[in-house]
């Protein structure tokens, strides 16, 4: 198993990409945290894992509240030990039509961008401890290119992972920890995407993606899974694009 005996953190865990992570995590060893906000969904996801006699709990978690990010790094080290895998996948959609509200501003980089740094925050004192651990930080195609339909916080929130994972990695590299970012492409649409969940507009961005298809929850989960291994151990402040070719046009 790629996870053995490791303990993860999956962020947004309760559903989409997310979720995949947690369960993907789980059946190759290691011991899952699943945290969001959506606990119906989120003790689902525990149960699917336990069915499947792997080993996880659920942690309520708003990512922008540092009181809940305390209180899960916490729960973690008691039922668990230590903490080896941060996957900071818990985010936003910026597909809303109006393309200047401050309002969609302020949400989408706050849930994105100071979520993702809180986890950092929390989580890397934790491993400094054990001078080891990997962080994965879910970024985005729109993180490295602008786009038509996406409110520009979303691309700004996206590029500030980058940029944070790529800022950490080499801050923490001498204390062992590993810091990367996934970039996925076009995936099925969000709770929260608005746009983007059109069915014209998302036939119309597919003629911009070279294999003609939107990615699948499961191929995210695949590239964290690599960066989270120790088949990653001399990779850190990279991006692994996910995209199905989109970037290469």
């Amino acid at each position: 198993m790629r996870l053995a005996d490791k303990v993860a953190i999956v962020t947004g865990g309760a559903s989409g990409m997310g979720a995949a992570t947690a369960l993907i995590f789980a059946r190759e060893g290691a011991k899952v945290v699943v945290a969001d906000q959506l606990a119906a969904e989120g003790e689902q996801v525990v149960g699917r894992i336990k069915d499947a006699q792997g080993v996880a709990r659920f942690q309520p978690l708003d990512v922008t509240n540092e009181k809940a990010w305390e209180q899960a790094v916490a729960a973690t080290l008691a039922a668990y030990g230590r903490i080896d895998v941060l996957i900071n996948n818990a985010g936003i959609s910026g597909s809303d039509p109006n393309l200047l509200s401050r309002e969609v501003w302020d949400k989408v980089m706050t849930v994105n961008a100071t979520g993702c740094f809180l986890g950092m925050r929390h989580v890397i004192p934790e491993m400094q401890k054990a001078k080891r651990g990997a962080v994965v930080n879910i970024s985005s195609i729109s993180g490295l290119s602008g786009q038509t339909f996406v409110h520009m916080a979303y691309n700004a929130s996206k590029a500030a992972v980058w940029m944070m994972t790529k800022s950490a990695a080499v801050q923490f590299a001498k204390d062992g920890i590993r810091v990367n970012s996934v970039h996925p492409g076009l995936m099925p649409p969000m709770r929260t995407s608005k746009l983007t969940a059109d069915p014209t507009i998302r036939a119309k961005m597919l003629e911009a993606v070279p294999m003609g298809r939107d990615g699948r929850v499961e191929e995210v989960a695949y590239a964290s899974l690599f960066l989270a291994s120790d088949e990653a151990s001399y990779v850190t402040g990279t991006e692994l694009v996910v995209d199905g070719g989109y970037l290469a046009m």
